[in-house]
């Protein structure tokens, strides 16, 4: 491994150990948070009939897990960060799963230690686990180890360009927020420590997924609906919420729309060897 991308990997996963004990405050339980994650749920449902084997990366702390196996789909989830599968497991033990999830703390960059548990029928990441990443190709490459033959696979990532951040933060009178995914590589911020992400174009990551994988459809999740940083005004205002999130089911797959929400969701098939 390149010892600078170790680096950052590391760094990445120390971050999001610091931050897992809020995280669903400051998303998942959010007005916007819940419905972003309900338009990938709507996909996800879709793209895996019930019985499916799944493989999640970037499970966070087990939301999308716990919501498939509640809907009769096995799930072993992976995330780089330890402090997020402990929420994680000790959330589903709540829950009461009866066997559906299983939780590894595996990063992105290390799958094939997944090897004795393929084939699964799909995998997904979900909310930009992936931007975490600065080359795709070997996770590409890896997952095409691991899905099976026709299999699904759901990537959802931060878009190149999010319409509702430009206008923001410009109206907020902060221009080089408002065109930073424009450049392939910006920071984030989690807690007190700042991680390097990316902004792939959606061409850029199909072309790391083939020829493993056809990419078969793409639609924008948040198009209407805001970015998480926009919950205190959102979340004083249901009955907009309510019209954004219709909004979003009627525009989301439109040409060009598609590729302007907060984040983009990308659906592809597994070759056949």
């Amino acid at each position: 491994m390149n010892l600078a991308l170790g680096v950052t990997h590391a760094a990445a996963a120390a971050a999001f150990d610091d931050c897992a004990k809020a995280y669903d405050e400051r998303f998942t339980f959010t007005a916007i948070g819940r419905a972003q994650r309900a338009q990938v749920w709507s996909r996800l449902l879709t793209a895996f009939s019930p019985g499916s084997r799944i493989l999640e990366l970037n499970c966070g702390t087990g939301e999308d897990a716990r919501f498939l196996a509640q809907k009769g789909r096995s799930v072993v989830a992976c995330d780089a960060s330890a402090a997020m599968i402990n929420v994680a497991r000790s959330r589903t033990a709540d829950a009461d799963m009866h066997g559906g999830v299983e939780y590894l703390q595996i990063a992105n960059e290390k799958l094939d230690q997944l090897t004795m548990q393929r084939p699964f029928d799909g995998a997904f990441s979900n909310f930009s686990g992936l931007n975490c990443v600065a080359d795709l190709h070997p996770v590409a490459r890896r997952l095409s180890e691991l899905i099976k033959p026709r299999g699904r696979l759901l990537l959802c990532l931060w878009s190149r360009l999010c319409a509702a951040e430009v206008f923001w933060y410009t109206f907020h009178g902060q221009p080089a927020k408002a065109i930073r995914r424009f450049s392939h590589e910006s920071c984030a911020r989690l807690g007190q420590k700042t991680i390097p992400v990316f902004y792939p174009s959606v061409r850029e990551v199909c072309c790391c997924f083939a020829p493993w994988f056809r990419a078969t459809s793409r639609r924008a999740i948040g198009l209407f609906v805001p970015p998480s940083y926009v919950a205190p005004v959102i979340d004083k205002r249901r009955k907009m919420l309510a019209r954004l999130e219709w909004l979003d089911r009627q525009c989301a797959h439109w040409p060009f729309l598609r590729d302007a929400g907060d984040h983009v969701l990308l659906e592809f098939v597994r070759c056949n060897r």
